[in-house]
């Protein structure tokens, strides 16, 4: 009944018009961003954050707009993958199976529906998922000391190369580049000038928006100028939409797949590491297994195979906000640059969230609920819309991307230092992502960074310089253990089932143009 209330409360904040109409702006501009190849969900983000704090939203409505867009790039990263054969990021990978031969067979606008009534199922009990263990996970939170929140950190950088991952090392290297990042400016302790080499600029540390919006956001425009793409992302622009409603029985059909899809991808998106890219691989790999062992109808156009993991993936975007908000560890990429949103807000998560920012956590939960309503709205009549934007030739995307971070973080700095910073992110972020470097594990280096080294003097200082006292709770140890297995099973298993993902994943067909 608290959780009623509570929630209650939110939606009396989220159902403002200022409010809705962001909703619905982030919503619109997310699902344009998940449609192009390439963007997804935590670059639309990044690009956005320059103008959401650039406008002066305050924290409730900027992280509205923020998570429509989340949700929203989670959404159209199908309307590629079905119309090109293209993903529109890696978890929509899984619906190109099906939902492509579904579109050479006159059959576009039912794939396209259906995979929009699937992500909305997904999202939705994803929401309501949150709204139940978010709480509960808060309540387990308040057990944590100093000692145990290392070494909860300490899980997150382990986990974050993911059950996909085959190159750990990598994953590691970028964890400690994030961590070395995070050290540049002012001891928290002593005062004390730590690599700032007599730079007054650097005194205060290094912003995460400079550098998410580097890494991501510009990386991704000179990813553009290295290969001089020019043209447009599509060539699908003339494949037939066909009708828009699938029979009810197609439907009826589906829906004991989307329920499967659903708590597979919210339980892949709670655990750190795992993501939407493993929710929407599972809930296809356990569906075909379910209905299609002997794959007779899977990869042949069947619409199970498009809502299994359409819900998959959109389940575990919303089950990525469970440890952020409760526990303040991103379950993804993308939730990694939210909680950079939150900490640049003076916001912290974590399990005081909910009882000191009640309305903010409460009015995000709320606006989530809008938000699926909205996309669901939006994404079956505006079918046709979002398509033409895959006909955006790259050549203007990419100055419209770079002019937005540079006069985004000018206007929030008010600093040329900034800009060139920001600049300097970008040429680490193109190097690194040529090198197969991931990003995520930087970010939550430069964003926990400073937590993990406070908390640690904590810890020593409560245990006179024992270091026995990071193992010496029951919560500590089954942490470590969790830690362990998260950062070896990538090691045994990874390459297995790696190689199965990409069995699964059809011949990608590019039409990029100069």
């Amino acid at each position: 009944m608290e959780i009623l209330n509570a929630l209650g409360d939110g939606f009396a904040i989220a159902l403002t018009l200022e409010n809705l109409l962001l909703a619905f702006i982030g919503c619109f501009l997310g699902t344009l961003m998940g449609a192009l190849p390439g963007l997804g969900p935590a670059n639309g983000v990044a690009i956005l954050i320059p103008i959401a704090f650039s406008l002066g939203l305050g924290p409730t409505p900027s992280l509205i707009l923020l998570t429509s867009v989340y949700y929203g790039a989670m959404y159209g990263g199908r309307i590629s993958s079905i119309l090109l054969n293209i993903p529109g990021d890696e978890p929509a990978m899984m619906t190109c199976i099906d939902g492509y031969p579904m579109a050479r067979q006159g059959r576009a606008g039912e794939a396209l529906t259906l995979s929009g009534i699937a992500s909305f199922v997904g999202s939705l009990f994803a929401t309501i998922g949150l709204v139940m263990l978010a709480p509960q996970l808060v309540k387990i939170a308040l057990l944590f000391g100093p000692a145990e929140y290392f070494v909860l950190f300490t899980l997150a950088f382990a986990t974050l190369g993911g059950i996909s991952s085959t190159n750990q090392a990598k994953s590691a290297f970028a964890a400690a580049l994030g961590l070395a990042i995070a050290m540049i400016g002012s001891d928290s302790q002593t005062g004390s000038e730590r690599f700032t080499f007599g730079h007054i600029h650097l005194y205060d540390g290094i912003d995460f928006l400079v550098a998410i919006v580097g890494l991501f956001a510009l990386s991704e425009v000179f990813i553009f100028l290295e290969h001089h793409r020019g043209g447009s992302a599509a060539r699908g622009g003339t494949m037939t939409i066909g009708r828009l409603l699938p029979s009810w029985a197609t439907i009826r059909s589906c829906i004991p797949t989307m329920t499967r899809g659903t708590g597979i991808g919210f339980i892949a998106g709670v655990l750190p590491g795992a993501g939407a890219s493993l929710g929407s691989f599972l809930a296809y790999s356990m569906e075909k297994l379910a209905v299609d062992r002997d794959g007779k109808t899977f990869g042949k156009g069947d619409p199970r195979g498009v809502a299994a993991p359409e819900s998959g993936n959109n389940a575990a975007a919303g089950g990525a906000l469970v440890p952020m908000l409760a526990l303040g560890v991103p379950g993804s990429g993308t939730t990694a640059v939210l909680l950079a949103v939150l900490l640049s807000l003076n916001i912290t998560p974590g399990p005081l969230l909910f009882t000191r920012n009640p309305d903010i956590v409460w009015g995000l939960i709320a606006a989530l609920f809008i938000a699926n309503f909205m996309l669901l709205a939006l994404n079956i009549p505006m079918v046709g819309l979002f398509t033409r934007v895959l006909l955006v030739p790259t050549r203007i995307l990419m100055p419209v991307v770079a002019m937005i971070s540079f006069v985004g973080i000018y206007g929030i700095t008010s600093s040329t230092f900034d800009v060139m910073l920001m600049v300097g992110f970008g040429l680490l972020g193109w190097a690194l992502r040529k090198l197969d470097v991931p990003m995520v594990p930087i970010i939550l280096g430069i964003l926990l960074g400073n937590e993990m080294e406070v908390n640690l003097r904590r810890a020593l200082q409560i245990s006179d310089g024992d270091w026995s006292i990071l193992f010496g709770s029951p919560l500590a140890i089954v942490l470590w253990i969790i830690a362990i297995t998260g950062f070896v099973l990538p090691i045994v298993m990874g390459r297995r089932l790696k190689k199965r993902i990409e069995a699964n994943r059809p011949p990608e067909e590019t039409a990029e143009g100069d």
